[in-house]
Parts: structure tokens; sequence; C-alpha cells
């Protein structure tokens, strides 16, 4: 046999490398977890709603649920959408006193605001499966809601019939309220009636207080004099009177040369003159008078008191009783036909003597010298008043009746308003116009309540118009008998007049301006300590 070289070598079988080798079981490994991986999975969240029951099915079309909510996606959305329209639910539930459904909502309500709550803590979505039974609980407690007629058409019926029954009632709140308020702002307080009666006790049974008041006789000569800064109030309320007295010497820079004329009825008189008698008002001159001693006050001459013979005209403001048997409650109030109320317009009469004149209403207070208003110039008109047209509500047609052609033809509709209760008057323009006459011609042409329908301020408005001189806005300040004020104004104003029916001496007052009022009475004043005045 032939002996093989020494450099001849048999051929070796190759194996496969150890890298390919690694690479294999690589594979396999991570075929076998796909394998594994398949048959874990979870279902189609989709399935779990196609398996439910043919009765889920028939809620889910009832409730028009569409794909879009319940996508996996907008879980969070779903449960919020759900919760709002459960608590719209829950109001129709309590307003149709079914509470024990109201409560189911609210209790389920309270399950997926947890949910959502939860999940923002830990700041990861919501998942279907954490969610699915709540969004299937409330789905179910929905689609009730809706067979109970719990949907839109029906809603909306029914907020219909309850906006309706609301509007009714708040009308007859309002007639209710405009009523009491008005008779509350008419009666007189138990204190102030007590007041009075003890007041006209004591004029006459203390002889002292009427020899005191002869004693001030030496002021008939200030009374006439022109030099002087004259005042007067017309009123039958004492307490009220006193506090525009007080308030007006309190805050005067020379009190000497203030004269206070009072003008009362003949119920008030005595009471009237036994208290500013025992007061001292800071050396202020002060006269009071009754208007029955006014004998040229009469039915011939005025024709507020010749309407008052007029059966009609009596049941109307009397009675509350007219033509057409539903006359509002503010215009029935006889103090609009009152002499006293009426009386402003006779004042140069009342006054002969004067040139110069300060008319105040017994609702305001006075926290600013007044002299400076007589130094005044009127460019020749008669009254000095403050405008109050800065709203268009204020102007001449909100008070008077302008489909009448005696107003339409006379008087600008938009001319300015101005306000009774802090007005200059200068007499002698007064008398030289016969203001007192255009009065009684308007009056007499409102005979039948077709011009204006109460009140003094729409006739003055007709007899002062074309003689009115507008006044700076800072001498009187008004509204605070019934709306909020501007605390600057208040603060700036000369004299604060609260008019309106919330008066301040009435628990209906307002009490955000009481204190106002209340600085300028005393009450630890013996006589209002019994009369219990607060």
């Amino acid at each position: 046999m032939r002996r093989r070289g020494p450099d001849f070598r048999r051929p070796v079988r190759r194996r496969f490398s150890n890298v390919i080798w690694i690479t294999l079981c690589g594979l396999v490994i991570f075929l076998f977890i796909v394998v594994l991986s398949r048959k874990n999975r979870k279902p189609n969240p989709r399935s779990v709603y196609t398996k439910r029951s043919f009765r889920h099915d028939k809620i889910i079309e009832g409730l028009n649920i569409t794909d879009e909510m319940l996508s996996p996606d907008s879980v969070t959305r779903q449960l919020n959408d759900q919760i709002s329209l459960a608590k719209a639910f829950i109001v129709i539930a309590k307003h149709s006193n079914n509470l024990q459904f109201a409560w189911e909502l609210s209790a389920q309500i309270r399950n997926s605001e947890i949910l959502l709550s939860n999940s923002a803590l830990r700041r990861t979505p919501l998942t279907t499966s954490e969610s699915e039974a709540a969004i299937r609980d409330m789905a179910l407690l929905l689609f009730q809601a809706q067979q109970l007629h719990y949907d839109s058409s029906t809603m909306i019926m029914r907020l219909k019939a309850q906006i309706q029954g609301l509007e009714e009632d708040t009308n007859s709140a309002k007639d209710k309220s405009s009523k009491y308020g008005q008779i509350a702002a008419e009666e007189v307080p138990k204190s102030l009636y007590c007041l009075g009666v003890r007041l006209t006790s004591e004029w006459f049974k203390n002889g002292n207080l009427q020899r005191k008041l002869k004693e001030k006789s030496q002021i008939a000569m200030k009374l006439k004099d022109n030099s002087l800064y004259h005042f007067c109030v017309f009123s039958d309320n004492i307490l009220a009177t006193s506090v525009v007295v007080n308030s007006t010497a309190s805050n005067s820079q020379n009190t000497d040369k203030v004269v206070f004329h009072l003008i009362t009825d003949e119920v008030n008189y005595a009471a009237m003159k036994a208290w500013f008698t025992m007061n001292s008002f800071l050396g202020v001159t002060i006269d009071v008078q009754k208007i029955e001693d006014f004998t040229w006050l009469n039915t011939s001459y005025v024709p507020v008191l010749k309407q008052l013979q007029d059966s009609e005209t009596k049941s109307y403001y009397f009675s509350g009783t007219g033509n057409d048997n539903r006359t509002p409650i503010k215009f029935r109030n006889p103090k609009y036909l009152s002499m006293l109320n009426h009386l402003r317009f006779y004042i140069p009469e009342v006054f002969p003597e004067l040139k110069k004149l300060v008319f105040l209403d017994d609702d305001v207070i006075v926290q600013k010298d007044l002299s400076p208003l007589f130094s005044i110039d009127l460019s020749g008109n008669v009254n000095g008043a403050v405008e109050t047209c800065m709203e268009t509500f204020h102007r001449y047609h909100k008070y008077l009746n302008y489909s009448h052609p005696l107003i339409r033809e006379h008087f600008d509709q938009d001319a300015c308003g101005w306000a009774f209760g802090m007005n200059i008057f200068d007499l002698v323009q007064w008398r030289r116009r016969n203001v007192t006459g255009i009065y009684h011609y308007w009056q007499e042409k409102n005979v039948d309540r077709t011009l204006w329908k109460l009140g003094t301020l729409p006739p003055g408005l007709l007899t002062f118009y074309g003689l009115t001189e507008p006044l700076n806005p800072s001498w009187h300040v008004l509204g605070l008998g019934y709306t909020s004020v501007d605390p600057q104004l208040i603060e700036k104003g000369a004299v604060l007049h609260f008019n309106g029916n919330s008066k301040p001496w009435l628990k209906i007052g307002m009490e955000k301006y009481k204190p106002l009022w209340d600085k300028y009475v005393d009450y630890s004043h013996p006589l209002l300590l019994q009369c219990n005045a607060h």
C-alpha cells in the first residue's frame, strides 16, 4: 500500500460557529414568548360590549351612545359627559319628588368622580377595564331617566310651566311688597305717636314752657329780616323736623343768623311748640305755626282743597277705587292731597316779607354749611334745584302724560327733571311771575288726573318749567331712602335726602344709612327714653 506523504491530511467536517448557535437560540426563545403573549392577550374591549345581553343592547340604542364615546381612548370624557347629564337629571328628579332615583344618581356620580379623581392622582389614564362597571351602571340609570320621561322636550315643557308659575309668584310678591311697604311708610311708629302725646300733655300742664315761649317774642323781628338765612319745613313729624333743624345748626358757621320757619297741623301744633321750646338748637331762631291759621287757604282759592270735595277724587285717593276699580297702591295715599304737602306752592303768601328762602323736606339731613346758597345767582329764575336727569327715567316724560295734547304741546319730553327737598326760592321773582297762578292753572287742568297721577313733583315740573336754575349736584344728594348711593357723593353732599319709603325713623329704613340720621337724635332725652325711641 502506498503511504501518504507527511503533508497529506484528511479533510475534517465543518461545524457551525458559536455565534450562529447563540442567534438561533435567541430566535427560538423570542418565538416562544410571542406565542405565549398571543395566548394570554385580553380580548378586544369592543367585544365586551358586543357580548352583552339583548336588554343592554336596547339600553345602548336608547341612549344613542356613539362609537366614539365607547372608544377606549375617550373613557374619561365619557364619564364626564355621563356625570353632567346625571346632574341635570337629579334636578328634574327632585322637582318631580322622585327622591329615591335622585339619590341613586347622586351615588353613581360619586363613584364615577372617585374613579376620575384616582386617575388624576396617579397621573395615568383610566383603562376600560376599571371604568367599564361605572359606565355601564351610569348608562342604566340614564336610560331609566329617559324611561321616566326626563328627556329634553319634556324637560323644556316642565321648565316653561315652572317659569310661568314663578313669574306669577314674583308678580304677586311684588304687589304684596309694594302694598305692605306703602302701608309701613304711611304708618306712624308707636314711639313717634307716644312722643307727640307726651309733648302735647307737657305743653298744657307746664306753664313754664308757655312763659318761655312768650319771652322769645323779640324773635319777631328776625322772622322778617332779609339779611338772615331763612329756612322752612312743612311737616307733622316732630322728630324728623328736629333732625333737620339740629343738623343744619350743627353744621352752620353762624347759627345766630339762621332762622327756621316750621309749619305743622293743628294736631301736632302744641307738641311741636313744646319740643322746640324745651330744647336748644345752638342759638337758631325757630318759629312754629299751624296751617289752620292761614284762613286764605280755602276751597275757593286752592284747587287741591276744591278737589277734596269731589266724591270720585276722595274714592280714588282714600278708598283706592276709581272708575276702573284698579287704583295702584302707590297712588292710594291721602298725603298727595295734604295741604302741608302742597303748601310749598304758596311760600310767598305764607312769608310775605321775605325775599329769599331755602325749602327743606323733613326727610333730609344737612351736613354742610348752607349759607352760601343765599349768595347763588339764579339768573332771574325762581327755583334753584339739583337736576336729576343723569338717567333717562328722570326726564319729563317719566312724570307726565305725553299722550295728552296739553302736555305734548307745551313741554319738551326730554327736558331735565329736578328734585324737591332742597330748593332755594327767589320770592321776588316768584311774585313778579305769578308762579302760584301757574300752579293753579295746571292743577285745575288735572282734575281728572289725565296730566299726571300723583305727588307734588309733576305739578312742580310744570309750574317751574323754564324758571329753574340748576345747582351743583353736591348740594342735594338723593336716594338714601330706596337705593344705594355712591359713598363719595354722600361724603361730599351738603344735604342728604332719604326720599323713598325707607325713611330712617321707620323699621324698614335702610340700615347702612340710618347712622347718618341717628347722629342728630339725642336718644338719651327723657321723653325719647320714655317712648322707647331708638
